[in-house]
């Protein structure tokens, strides 16, 4: 291209763009939405910390959900939970164990490495190995009692046509294990709440033990599948599923009973459901924050963030709220 030919070439005027007063334009963020400093000075009350919070994106997002908790619980329906083994071993479950002695939590479901670190920590105290050094020599996931245990439970569990979470208690409770009063499925069972125990064949350690049986696995599983599924069609209008550090199962189960019950006839519909984890993931957002609220009127929330800053934080929110009503 010669010189005259790029001088040809069409160049837009911006001397004739139309402008408006800044004042007359719709936006999406106002000072009224800032974040509050108060009492920086000296130690500040919760609740003011709460109130301090920016209106805005995630902040406000996760006060309107603490929010809609807390009517949730006023209007006497409790919340239903489902975690990852990762919940465990962040050292939260004393907050969730408060929550279901106060009243505040239906139903508590996992998947089977929650359950395991939560067996552990009844009978030992202690748990999460290694994995890497342990490994190298075959040892990692060959504890014996984990593996005896727990394979016993799920024995017993097709045995007693019962699920592999009340059997899990009932060992804990047999075995008078020390350290039974930070278990997450003890302290469900003997307060009177549901906790079930949903098991991917291959994926946790008991599986190679010499005591592990499918047939009970699957049973165990199976019963609190549908002890599961009766406690989603209890979702009502203005309750709230939450899904923590579960990236595949739990996700998953949830949307197989979701739709089950809807199908057999239940009207689930106009709950909420939230998700906390440490990054996105994609069936957490598509199975719990999407497909099931789609025409339902509830809403869906996101909240990225560490578990053992994160579940603290929504439990002393959520207190709060109740303890101002």
């Amino acid at each position: 291209m010669e010189l005259n030919d790029y001088k040809n070439l069409v160049s837009i005027d911006f001397n004739e763009a139309k402008t408006y007063p800044l004042k007359s334009r719709p936006c999406k963020v106002s000072v009224e939405q800032f974040g509050k400093v108060t009492g920086a000075e000296a130690a500040v009350k919760f609740s003011d910390f709460l109130e301090s919070l920016p209106q805005i994106q995630q902040a406000k997002d996760f006060t309107d959900f603490c929010s809609l908790c807390s009517d949730s619980i006023k209007e006497s329906k409790k919340i239903t939970a489902a975690i990852g083994g990762h919940v465990i071993k962040t050292g939260v479950t004393p907050f969730l164990i408060d929550m279901i002695k106060k009243g505040l939590i239906g139903m508590i479901s996992m998947n089977g490495s929650a359950a395991i670190h939560d067996f552990e920590i009844a009978l030992n105290g202690k748990t999460s190995e290694d994995v890497a050094s342990a490994l190298i020599d075959g040892s990692f996931g060959m504890a014996h009692e984990t593996g005896f245990y727990i394979n016993d439970s799920f024995n017993n569990a097709l045995k007693n046509n019962t699920g592999a979470g009340y059997e899990i208690y009932r060992t804990i409770e047999n075995l008078n294990a020390p350290y039974k009063e930070k278990s997450l499925i003890y302290n469900a069972y003997k307060n009177g709440v549901p906790a079930t125990v949903h098991i991917a064949v291959g994926t946790d350690i008991v599986h190679v033990h010499p005591n592990a049986s499918g047939a009970a696995i699957g049973a165990a599983s199976f019963n609190d599948f549908k002890l599961y599924c009766g406690g989603i069609s209890g979702l009502t209008p203005g309750s709230v599923y939450m899904n923590i550090g579960s990236a595949v199962v739990m996700p998953e189960v949830f949307l197989k009973a979701l739709t089950a019950v809807r199908n057999i006839g239940y009207d689930v519909k106009g709950f909420h459901t939230a998700n906390f984890d440490m990054i996105n993931q994609y069936r957490p957002h598509t199975n719990v924050l999407s497909r099931p609220t789609i025409g339902s009127g509830g809403r869906s929330f996101n909240f990225i963030g560490v578990h053992e800053i994160m579940i603290p934080l929504f439990y002393y929110s959520l207190m709060d709220r109740l303890n101002r009503a």
